[in-house]
C-alpha cells in the first residue's frame, strides 16, 4: 500500500502542466474586445449596415473558430510542426506573392485574399510562420548562431517576407513586428548584449535621419513628400495637418483627454460618433480611455502584462530549446503589437495600423493570434509539474 502511494504522488508530481492563469487573461481580454468592438463600432455600423451588430458578429465568427482551432493546436505535440517550418515560410511568401493578382483592396490597401466567405490577411499568417521557421532554423544551427556569420543568417533571412509584407501590401507595421520577433527570439538564443546594443543604436540612428530628412524634404518642396512622410510630419506637429494625416491623431488625444480618470461610460463615448475615423480598428484603445478613463486604460495594459509574464515562465520552464522559442517567439509578436499600438494612439511614434492583440476588430489577427496561444499551450502541456 505504502509503495503505490509513493508511485502515485511520483505519477501526480510529473502531470503535464495547464497554464490556466494564461487561458483566464486570454479569454478575458477576448471578452472584453468584443464588448468593446460593439460599443465604438454600433454607431458606424448601423449607418453603413442598418445592423449596430454587423462588427460584433464577424468578430464573433472570427473568434469561435479561433478558439476552436486553438483548442486542436494545442491538443497537439508542438514537435508535430517543426517538420512544416520551411513549408511554413515558402507559405508565407507564395501568399504575399498572390496579393498581386489576387489581392482585396480595402481602407486604401491591398492586403486580403478572399478563400470563399472568408478574408485572410496574409501577414498574420507569415508571423505565425516566421515564429515556427525560426525556431527551426535556431535549434539546427546550435552553436554556430554565436557566431556572426550565424548571427547575421538569423537576422536575414526574415527580412525577405518583410519587406514583401512592406512593399507588396503596403503594411510598414507588420514588417516591423516580424523583425522585431526575429531579433528578440536571436537575443534570447545568443545573448551577446555588444551586438544587440550597436543594433539598436543603428536602428535609433538611422530613424532618426529619415525622420530629419523627410522634415528638410517639407520646407524645401512639401509636394515631394510621400505618404509616410507625411504621417511623420503628422506625427510632429498633428494641429498643423489637423484636416489630413493628423486628424485621426488629433482625434484619438481628444478621446483619451476627455476620458479622465475615470470615464464618460461604456457606451457613452462621443469620438466613436463619426469623428474618430474605424475606431474599432486601430484606436480602439483611445475609445477605451474615453468611456472607462484612464482606469480603463491602465487596467487593459496590467491585463497585458499578466499576459507577458505567464508566457515568460512558459518559456522558462519549456521542456526544450525549440519549445521555449515558439514561446518567445509569441511574447514578442504580442508584446511589440501591443506596444506600437498604444504608442501610436498616444501619438508616442507616426501613425501606422496597427491593431491591439485580441481587442481590436479583425478576424485574421484574432484567429491567427489564438493559433499561436494554442502552440503555447502545447508547449505548457510539455512541462512536468515536478519540474515548476
Amino acid at each position: 500500500m505504502a509503495q503505490r502511494n509513493s508511485t502515485r504522488r511520483r505519477q501526480q508530481k510529473s502531470e503535464s502542466f495547464m497554464d490556466y492563469s494564461l487561458l483566464f487573461i486570454v479569454l478575458f481580454l477576448l471578452g472584453f474586445g468584443m464588448v468593446m468592438v460593439f460599443s465604438t463600432s454600433s454607431y458606424e455600423a448601423n449607418l453603413d449596415f442598418g445592423d449596430s451588430t454587423h462588427y460584433l458578429k464577424q468578430q464573433l465568427f472570427a473568434t469561435i473558430l479561433g478558439l476552436i482551432v486553438m483548442i486542436v493546436v494545442s491538443n497537439i505535440p508542438y514537435h508535430f510542426w517543426e517538420r512544416f517550418a520551411a513549408l511554413a515560410y515558402i507559405v508565407s511568401a507564395v501568399l504575399i506573392l498572390l496579393i498581386i493578382p489576387f489581392g482585396h483592396e480595402a481602407g486604401g490597401a491591398t492586403r486580403w485574399l478572399y478563400i470563399g466567405p472568408i478574408s485572410l490577411q496574409v501577414a498574420e499568417v507569415a508571423k505565425v510562420g516566421m515564429i515556427l521557421f525560426l525556431a527551426s532554423l535556431i535549434c539546427i544551427m546550435g552553436k554556430r548562431i554565436r557566431t556572426r556569420k550565424g548571427f547575421w543568417t538569423v537576422l536575414l533571412v526574415p527580412a525577405p517576407i518583410a519587406v514583401m509584407i512592406w512593399q507588396i501590401t503596403n503594411n510598414l507595421s507588420s514588417a516591423i513586428i516580424i523583425m522585431g520577433i526575429a531579433v528578440l527570439m536571436l537575443f534570447v538564443s545568443c545573448p551577446d548584449y555588444k551586438r544587440f546594443i550597436l543594433l539598436g543604436l543603428a536602428t535609433v540612428a538611422g530613424a532618426a535621419v529619415v525622420v530629419f530628412a523627410v522634415v528638410q524634404m517639407a520646407q524645401s518642396q512639401a509636394d515631394s513628400v510621400n505618404f509616410r512622410g507625411a504621417r511623420i510630419l503628422a506625427w510632429l506637429d498633428p494641429e498643423a495637418y489637423a484636416s489630413g494625416k493628423g486628424f485621426q491623431t488629433l482625434q484619438a488625444l481628444y478621446a483619451i483627454g476627455s476620458g479622465g480618470v475615470l470615464g464618460k461610460g461604456l457606451g457613452m463615448s462621443m469620438q466613436k460618433r463619426g469623428f474618430l475615423p474605424e475606431a474599432q480598428n486601430d484606436m480602439i484603445f483611445s475609445i477605451i480611455c474615453e468611456e472607462l478613463g484612464l482606469f480603463g486604460g491602465i487596467a487593459v495594459i496590467v491585463m497585458f502584462l499578466l499576459l507577458i509574464w505567464r508566457l515568460m515562465i512558459i518559456a522558462n520552464n519549456a521542456p526544450d530549446l525549440f519549445g521555449a522559442l515558439l514561446v518567445v517567439g509569441v511574447m514578442g509578436h504580442i508584446a511589440i503589437q501591443v506596444i506600437l499600438n498604444i504608442a501610436v494612439v498616444t501619438n508616442t511614434i507616426p501613425n501606422t495600423g496597427i491593431s491591439l492583440p485580441f481587442i481590436s476588430y479583425g478576424g485574421s489577427s484574432v484567429m491567427f493570434l489564438l493559433i499561436e496561444i494554442g502552440l503555447v499551450l502545447s508547449v505548457a502541456k510539455g512541462i512536468r509539474l515536478k519540474d515548476l
